[in-house]
């Protein structure tokens, strides 16, 4: 059972007339300025072509940022070869910088900046092959083996691939890194107490736990200086018994915002690991799910699902509870993520005092949302949070109400795929 977060609940006061803050005026992340505080989130695009950027990927982006967004983050890139989570995503290699730099130079051209996810999948990596390294042996379910505990050599090597790079983003063009320290991934794993057996400087207490995250930053810091925005993306809860909750997560936040070396946090729950709709809430797509499946791998799915695919009914800023708990805690800028569907929630969210929103699936649905609402039509997204987005992510990541002729980069990918899966 995840434990129930009201003795923390800090409900917030939200501020006067005189002191709202307009989401639509710029505003500085760190170094750069963003012309609006609304930041599309992170989400894999599955469209990337021998571990390299497409033009399917940068169509699919182009749209969002012509669509009002003031950043736009690719997602998601492996520091490695195996860093990857799934097949075929955009590994951050030199070989891959030309790429990197023509959407960088295309988001810049739509209005809206450009920023990277880069992380290590760690236990949540489903490439063939792949040791899947993790703070300790753990059984992963996805691969039906157990993950090979990372070295301290290994654990070093990962952390000069995260500045290298960011180093790579930077030249490319990119405005801002976002480090993905959650949903079980390597950093976010370590942060687990119950992944994290080690008993070594890398575990025990919260502090060594929360050592690869303070690392990692510290040394991208180090790598671009303030030629570019460092964010990260932290759980708050990993949504499952024995994971980190609250109370640690927050003193994990405060130890970051002591080193100084973010510019931002992005809040964040659930794994991919172990607990993957604890993020997304609403409906669960099995079967969408398990057709993207060989026969045999789907059919086990589908009668284990209701383990590892827990329903949780969708709320509007499903996380902004526990968030609330993290704003009074820590001086660090930080960024709502979780269910925003309406101006209300933007504007509840900035008289709170958190500095940015991310949005992901209202702008899978309609990537001109922000300029809707700059418009005056401050109506809620379409988005109905049937997460029939999710099974999509092999075939170019789209909305499945969107008609097939209008989806970003889909149309393009298909092209180039013509055998992706519809």
């Amino acid at each position: 059972m995840v434990l129930d977060p009201s003795p923390f609940i800090d409900e917030g006061q939200p501020m006067s007339p005189a002191e709202a803050i307009d989401p639509f005026a710029p505003v500085q992340l760190g170094p750069i300025t963003l012309k609006n505080r609304i930041i599309k989130a992170a989400t894999f695009e599955g469209m990337s072509i021998n571990n390299k950027m497409s033009d399917a990927i940068i169509d699919y982006h182009r749209a969002v940022a012509d669509g009002g967004v003031a950043m736009t983050t690719l997602a998601y890139c492996a520091v490695s070869r195996d860093g990857q989570g799934a097949p075929n995503e955009i590994v951050v290699e030199e070989g891959a910088a030309g790429g990197l730099a023509q959407f960088a130079e295309a988001m810049h051209d739509a209005g809206a900046k450009a920023s990277m996810q880069l992380g290590h999948a760690g236990p949540v990596g489903s490439v063939g092959g792949s040791n899947r390294l993790a703070p300790s042996k753990v059984f992963a379910p996805q691969a039906m083996k157990s993950t090979t505990p990372a070295t301290v050599d290994d654990l070093r090597r990962i952390i000069g691939d995260h500045a290298r790079s960011a180093t790579i983003a930077a030249d490319a063009g990119f405005d801002a890194v976002e480090l993905h320290f959650g949903h079980g991934y390597l950093v976010s794993s370590f942060l687990s107490p119950k992944l994290n057996q080690r008993t070594d400087d890398w575990g025990g207490s919260l502090e060594n736990r929360t050592r690869l995250a303070r690392e990692v930053a510290g040394a991208v810091r180090e790598a671009v200086g303030t030629r570019i925005a460092v964010t990260a993306k932290l759980n708050m809860s990993d949504g499952v018994d024995g994971g980190i909750w609250l109370d640690e997560s927050i003193t994990s936040a405060r130890l970051l915002d002591d080193d100084g070396t973010l510019d931002a946090i992005e809040l964040t729950g659930g794994s991919s690991f172990e607990n993957p709709m604890y993020l997304f809430r609403g409906e669960v797509p099995v079967a969408e799910m398990a057709q993207t499946m060989p026969k045999a791998i789907g059919m086990a799915f589908r009668l284990t699902s209701k383990k590892f695919m827990k329903a949780y009914p969708f709320t509007e800023a499903f996380f902004l509870d526990y968030a609330r708990q993290f704003r009074a805690a820590v001086d660090v800028p930080l960024i709502l993520l979780g269910g925003i569907n309406k101006l209300d929630t933007v504007h509840q969210a900035m008289s709170e005092g958190f500095e940015f929103v991310a949005m992901g699936r209202a702008l899978l649905r309609e990537p001109d949302l922000i300029n809707q609402w700059i418009a005056g039509d401050t109506g809620a997204s379409l988005c109905i949070h049937c997460n029939k987005c999710m099974p999509s992510i092999y075939a170019g990541t789209h909305c499945v109400l969107v008609r097939e002729e209008e989806r970003p980069g889909y149309n393009l990918w298909q092209t180039i795929n013509p055998k992706a899966s519809r």
